[in-house]
């Protein structure tokens, strides 16, 4: 469960109401457990995360999955980097934590837009897309473990 997310006490949840019925029932209730995650959850699982664009580092399986995930972003795109390196520096210079965003399925060019449009966000609203991409990326993973 750890790959999935940095959240100790969310991954304590999910294996305490273990048995489940099947799998299904077992990502119903991990979903409906991430509904409760706060700011300060969505800290503690952005202090392990990479930066989009940067590849992560190690053979931790978390390591493994955003390196697949984040596949997408070409690196030895120069003008995509260099954006993706400054879209980082000025999100994070406004809003305190690296960017977060489920990286599975967009192009890099999606991911750099989608950078740019949230950095108009309020802190506020800002919150709530990272934790519903906290989320997502959280869910994608958990069906991965059983894929």
């Amino acid at each position: 469960m750890s790959p999935c997310v940095a959240l100790p006490e969310w991954t304590k949840n999910v294996v305490a109401q273990r048995p489940y019925d099947s799998l299904r029932a077992l990502t119903e209730s991990a979903a409906q457990l991430t509904q409760a995650w706060n700011r300060n959850d969505l800290l503690l699982a952005l202090s392990t995360h990479p930066r989009i664009g940067e590849k992560a580092q190690g053979s931790s399986k978390e390591a493994v999955l955003s390196q697949g995930e984040q596949s997408a972003v070409n690196t030895r795109n120069s003008a995509l980097s260099l954006a993706l390196v400054q879209g980082n520096a000025e999100y994070e210079a406004r809003f305190g934590h690296v960017f977060l965003i489920r990286a599975k399925g967009r192009s890099g060019e999606e991911i750099l837009a989608e950078l740019q449009r949230r950095l108009h966000n309020s802190p506020a609203k800002e919150e709530a897309e990272a934790l519903e991409q906290l989320r997502q990326i959280t869910l994608l993973r958990l069906e991965g473990v059983f894929a």
